[in-house]
């Protein structure tokens, strides 16, 4: 094997890891996100923009406010999972550049002035983030379940505001019975790799 992550971590991380779709009761822990976004902090963005943004759904009436806007069969999930995460971009990202980016101050006015730019960046860089989220989850022991089944316009006024536009939502939890569903195929190497 080519690669140096011992086959235990590769199996955690990627091989044995799952979407789940129910959870146990076992609460995740304030001390366990940290730890998830003290990890996870370090993959790398264009110009370390950096322009996630994270929402604990943790009370009983903010989790009664969002399931109404996940898609049917997205509901019982959302409100049963010990906690609840929106992924937004944030799209006024570019007024931390100055000190995520200190060896080139004008990047904020050269690259990201104009608001287009701004959100087109946002959207790509927040989504890397999202996926290393959903790693560091994983490297926590605990399960994700990602989803975009969501209505975002309705997710976007109860929870974020107008510079902030949410990606998907994540149930994040240990697994519980009957987490998963059967495995689905993926593509192999030469079918995605291309050498020129």
């Amino acid at each position: 094997m080519s690669l140096v992550l011992d086959a235990a971590a590769q199996d955690l991380l990627f091989r044995e890891a799952r979407t789940a779709n129910t959870f146990t009761d076992e609460p995740v822990t304030d001390e366990q996100v940290q730890a998830i976004y003290d990890l996870v902090k370090y993959g790398p963005t264009a110009f370390n923009q950096s322009p996630l943004r994270v929402v604990l759904v943790r009370s009983a009436e903010a989790r009664e406010r969002l399931v109404k806007h996940m898609a049917e069969g997205n509901q019982p999930k959302t409100a049963t999972a010990p906690l609840v995460a929106i992924l937004a971009a944030d799209n006024e990202f570019h007024e931390e550049l100055p000190a995520l980016f200190p060896h080139f101050p004008q990047a904020k006015d050269m690259f990201f002035a104009e608001r287009p730019a701004r959100e087109q960046s946002a959207l790509l860089n927040a989504a890397l983030q999202a996926a290393y989220f959903i790693v560091g989850v994983r490297a926590a022991g605990l399960a994700a379940g990602p989803m975009t089944g969501v209505d975002f316009a309705g997710v976007q006024k109860e929870f974020l505001d107008d510079d902030h536009t949410p990606l998907m939502v994540v149930n994040i939890g240990k697994p519980g019975d009957d987490a998963w569903f059967p495995r689905s195929p993926r593509l192999e190497f030469d079918e995605v790799i291309k050498t020129v």
